[in-house]
């Protein structure tokens, strides 16, 4: 079985765990012309997908080496901390998700389907399940200053979600890039 690594910010991962997130969009890369029409269009852009039903992904995110011998308040008491829900004393700095090794790892994903489509052609329901919400309520009002997609919802919320993370590289939601919608769900590690 197809095994690859997919990195989730710590709010993404919180709402991974609580199992209200249960999709992810990433970009389509490069993107494709903007021909639909074209015969064999689809065909081309599901042939760069990088994602299948059943492949399974091991999840990145912040993480350190616990503290040895030191005040440990975790429940595992294991040989990592992560930033997105452990805090304490920790033997070295946080390192960047991206250099997570598998074996700290704990999370694992098993896809169950992947569909190419625009960013802005999710729906609600898709919104909600990109964990978009509780994202949105964790926000102070402070950080709500602005609204997106015409008002507060689902959809809204994962606009300011996507474009928090995504904008300053250039592929906003006024962009409105191909994005693979991928599905999964929560395996044991």
């Amino acid at each position: 079985m197809q095994m690859k690594p997919i990195l989730f910010s710590g709010p993404m991962i919180r709402a991974i765990l609580s199992g209200v997130k249960t999709q992810t969009r990433r970009i389509i890369k490069p993107q494709p012309g903007d021909h639909p029409d074209d015969d064999g269009y689809m065909s081309t852009i599901e042939a760069r997908c990088l994602y299948s039903a059943g492949m399974l992904l091991w999840v990145r995110e912040t993480w350190a080496t616990a503290a040895g011998g030191g005040y440990d308040a975790r429940e595992d008491r294991g040989p990592y901390w992560y930033r997105a829900t452990d805090s304490g004393e920790c033997d070295g700095p946080w390192r960047p998700s991206i250099f997570m090794p598998r074996d700290a790892s704990r999370i694992t994903l098993e896809v169950t389907t992947v569909r190419a489509q625009r960013l802005q052609e999710i729906s609600e329901e898709d919104a909600v399940a990109e964990g978009a919400m509780l994202w949105w309520d964790a926000l102070t009002e402070g950080q709500r200053m602005i609204e997106y997609a015409g008002g507060r919802g689902p959809v809204a919320a994962f606009h300011a979600l996507w474009d928090s993370i995504n904008a300053k590289r250039g592929c906003g939601w006024g962009v409105n890039p191909w994005v693979w919608a991928v599905t999964f769900r929560r395996v044991k590690s």
